[in-house]
């Protein structure tokens, strides 16, 4: 039991303690920043049932293994990997939120409003949805610098599913509000998550 207190588990579950934290806390302040504090939910945080459960699955992992398997979790070019894909994933889809501004929301619009803009420049020159992407290496990037296997995969195919449902669900909406600019945009840049066109 001595391996939960060991420097490699504090300094990884450190690792992933900030890593949440800032991550919910800073969608949070963009969030209220942007849309003001009026217009912003606890939604905005991005915490659902589903997603606690996932973290508290990959923490159970993490636990089970370095009880049973220490060396498994001392692989630290596997770990720094992981911190530099969480950082990546972090900075990508903070500079789509900063970058798109209001059009930026955590809930698909379904209604065209004014502040609803076509957002083609910066970041979105590159990928249609950098924050999805972002997401998607951040959530992986977690699990990898933890050195969980079985949460890697699960967090990989689970984010994955998510965003090639949600993706063509939002699309539909952009090409109703933005007809063959979106459409022209949509073939010539990729949308960021792999294997979702």
């Amino acid at each position: 039991m001595t391996e939960i207190l060991s420097y490699t588990a504090c300094r990884q579950l450190s690792q992933m303690f900030l890593a949440v934290v800032f991550f919910h806390s800073s969608e949070y302040i963009l969030a209220v920043a942007i849309h003001g504090r009026s217009n912003v939910t606890l939604k905005s945080l991005l915490i659902s049932k589903n997603y606690l459960l996932a973290v508290i699955f990959s923490l159970l992992e993490y636990i089970v293994e370095i009880v049973l398997f220490p060396g498994l979790k001392e692989h630290w070019w596997i770990s720094d990997t992981g911190l530099a894909l969480v950082v990546i994933g972090e900075f990508t889809r903070k500079l789509a939120i900063i970058t798109a501004g209001r059009a930026f929301t955590h809930i698909i619009k379904v209604y065209h409003d004014e502040h609803h803009l076509l957002i083609t420049h910066g970041i979105y020159r590159f990928v249609r949805h950098p924050g999805y992407s972002g997401f998607f290496i951040w959530s992986v990037g977690t699990q990898i610098m933890l050195c969980n296997p079985i949460s890697t995969v699960g967090f990989a195919i689970v984010v994955w599913k998510f965003f090639a449902k949600r993706i063509p669900h939002e699309e539909y909406f952009l090409k109703r509000f933005f007809g063959s600019e979106y459409e022209e945009y949509a073939h010539r840049v990729p949308s960021g998550v792999p294997f979702v066109k």
